[in-house]
């Protein structure tokens, strides 16, 4: 028996739910878990709802990423790694089912059990699994995996690590996690840990491997070939241990699936329209409107394929480094709003055609309504009135422009902010402070953000003539990672998702606690009373008017917060792809999320 003792707080992750009903109580083992009440799927279905199970196994999946690489472990503390290997090439306990808010059902765990108020969880391990060079594995193979992730991995492990208060052995493939904090989701969010191989970092350090360590794990896709920076090709692994499961039915049937790296968006779409690449995700409404007008396009070779989605917004935009000034003064941050003509570049590039994100939880029912805050949400507002910005009760709406490049009123409103910050304009033209130190600030960006640094020259046009200075810097994929980890910018490119069902990951989004954590997701600094305070009302919440009334009220606070600059809102995923390649008219309600797009998509000859 192993047992690990952690008592140090740290900010938690997980997933609430949409629907609120009193917690199963677990009588014995379970072939799956939800957050309230049962999972949606039953004891011996089939396969995930969405999935086509008499889906053919072959064919490939070329995609392109803009920038580079330098490492192939995404649960490293440092380096750049291809986002999808974190999904596509590991393995968990639990897997997740996209057709619901958030219900796990049995991975690499045959059952789960737990206690009736989930202060722990036991996980039974199925007895065939073996990782990817054939060896089998074992309990001190997840027990090593769990410890070493929650010690020196990635910082999105260490919320949940920090609260298990015990980890032990408790059968020949039993394993039990008993936790220190009162927090239902936990039960969930342990089970969703990777698994690694201990054995292949016993002369290795974990947190100092390089590229040349490819890790082995258990999933269907192993790294086959690599050149750094370059490209990443996985392959289908004909002995995978789980080709049986029905929670793998229907799944995996791509026997390649290859990332090639750009320096470039503009170069890889050219790269697509040659052939190089057979799928192509797009982002602007006005190119998917015309230039998917090439000859394989107008052949019937290439296929335009939209895939809507029930998912909230997130946020994605211009952030600002909150820990410094000039962006510490919401007067500030406000005038970046008013000054960042959206309807003037939404029509420069994309013909006007795409909507604008209004909130963090935007294009969904969880998003604040806009005009004064009443009823429920209005009380949970109250609870933290010293907190709130203005506008977080009284209602708040992104500035809006007349459309022109000139965007007279709104320049007039964030002259008036900038005066009350105390920014004036001297004789030259140049904006001063009262030290005579002038407003100047750098937009830092990656590499291959070609669409984010046009918009970003438009923006830096109307902030000169306010007598602003700014400089765009762009780097190169491992600079950028290096920069945004330490908080070393003033404003940078930001995206954030969140789901239907928010819960302790929000903390690691936006809690107090994460803002001094380097490398954490709370890049833009927020410490916010108010913030964390409705984060735990979200958590607390018994109805499911009160889950959604807490929601609402911490989008309003977000969205007042003036953090980022909201960019486009994309409902739908624009994805052009070789004819051949097919998904399941059944879509799961997050759409193309994550491991949507090679997971179940298969190829299938004429």
């Amino acid at each position: 028996m192993a047992l690990f003792l952690r008592k140090k707080p740290a900010f938690p992750m997980a997933i609430g739910a949409l629907t609120l009903i009193a917690h199963t109580a677990w009588a014995e083992p379970m072939h799956g878990i939800a957050m309230y009440g049962a999972p949606a799927l039953p004891e011996g279905f089939e396969s995930l709802p969405y999935v086509n199970p008499e889906a053919p196994k072959g064919g490939r999946v070329v995609m392109g990423e803009t920038g580079s690489f330098d490492s192939l472990n995404p649960h490293q503390a440092k380096g750049s790694v291809p986002w999808q290997l974190r999904f596509v090439a590991y393995e968990s306990l639990m897997g997740r089912n996209w057709a619901e808010p958030f219900g796990l059902y049995g991975l690499i765990a045959e059952t789960i059990e737990t206690a009736e108020d989930r202060s722990w969880v036991e996980f039974t391990l199925r007895d065939n699994v073996t990782f990817s060079d054939g060896t089998p594995l074992t309990v001190e193979d997840v027990m090593w995996s769990y410890e070493t992730l929650g010690t020196v991995g990635h910082p999105r492990y260490l919320g949940v690590w920090s609260k298990v208060e015990s980890m032990e052995q408790t059968g020949e493939r039993k394993i039990k996690f008993t936790f220190n904090d009162d927090n239902p989701e936990l039960a969930l969010l342990i089970g969703m840990r990777p698994i690694l191989k201990k054995a292949q970092f016993e002369e290795v350090s974990f947190e100092d491997a390089g590229v040349n360590v490819v890790p082995i794990t258990t999933a269907p896709y192993v790294i086959e070939d690599y050149e750094t920076g370059r490209y990443v090709s996985l392959k289908r692994d004909e002995d995978y241990w789980g080709n049986d499961l029905p929670f793998r039915r229907g799944t995996n049937n791509i026997d390649e699936f290859r990332m090639e790296f750009y320096g470039d968006g503009s170069v890889m779409f050219e790269a697509f329209k040659a052939g190089e690449l057979n799928a192509f995700r797009e982002t602007s409404g006005q190119k998917w409107d015309t230039v998917y007008d090439f000859p394989a396009v107008q052949r019937g070779d290439v296929v335009k394929s939209e895939i809507p989605h029930q998912r909230p917004s997130g946020i994605t935009g211009l952030a600002m480094n909150t820990r410094e000034a000039p962006f510490d003064d919401w007067r500030v941050r406000e005038a970046m709003m008013q000054a960042f003509n959206f309807e003037f570049i939404n029509q420069a590039l994309n013909g006007g055609k795409q909507q604008r994100i209004t909130s963090y939880f935007s294009n969904s029912l969880l998003s604040m309504d806009h005009g004064p805050a009443e009823g429920r949400v209005l009380e949970y507002l109250n609870q933290y009135q010293d907190a709130l910005l203005p506008g977080a009760i009284e209602g708040y709406d992104l500035p809006v422009s007349d459309g022109s490049e000139r965007n007279r009123r709104n320049l007039r409103t964030a002259v008036g902010l900038l005066e009350e910050a105390g920014w004036t304009v001297d004789s030259d033209g140049v904006l001063k402070n009262a030290e005579g130190q002038p407003f100047e600030f750098e937009i830092l960006l990656r590499q291959g953000s070609s669409e984010v640094q046009s918009i970003s020259d438009i923006f830096v046009k109307h902030l000169e003539s306010l007598g602003i200075t700014v400089t765009i810097n762009v780097v190169d994929a491992a600079q950028y990672r290096e920069r945004t980890d330490a908080f070393d910018y003033d404003m940078t490119y930001y995206r954030r998702g969140v789901s239907l069902s928010p819960g302790n990951e929000q903390y690691l989004y936006w809690g107090s606690d994460a803002a001094g954590t380097q490398g954490s997701y709370n890049m833009i600094g927020i410490e916010n009373a108010a913030v964390d305070g409705l984060i735990g009302d979200i958590l607390s919440a018994q109805s499911t008017e009160d889950f959604v009334a807490a929601t609402k009220a911490l989008d309003r606070v977000l969205t007042t917060g003036r953090y980022v600059i909201p960019f486009y809102n994309w409902n739908v995923s624009w994805i052009a792809h070789d004819r051949h390649l097919k998904y399941p008219e059944t879509l799961p309600i997050y759409g193309d999320w994550l491991d949507f797009m090679p997971d179940v998509w298969w190829y299938e000859e004429d």
